[in-house]
């Protein structure tokens, strides 16, 4: 059964996705399968291995169970110096 999510793009992945934050319906269980859903759905070009998630304010691991009305952030590599 589908759930809704809010999602927020960072950085990278702002500007891959041209959108802040959006709601969505979605299967995805894990925020690694919602990840894979949006590279597949949006075309983003970043590696998942490379991207930490966030869900409600918190950095979770990407195999954490998502429930319906969470807020997840998905978080690029960021350089700096």
């Amino acid at each position: 059964m589908p759930i809704t999510l809010t999602i927020r793009y960072f950085a990278a992945l702002r500007e891959q996705r041209g959108l802040s934050f959006e709601s969505i319906s979605t299967d995805a269980a894990t925020p690694a399968d919602l990840f894979r859903q949006l590279v597949v759905s949006h075309g983003l070009t970043l590696d998942p291995a490379l991207v930490r998630a966030s869900v409600n304010g918190a950095f979770v691991e990407m195999d954490q169970a998502l429930e319906g009305g969470d807020e997840v952030v998905f978080i690029p590599p960021v350089a700096g110096g």
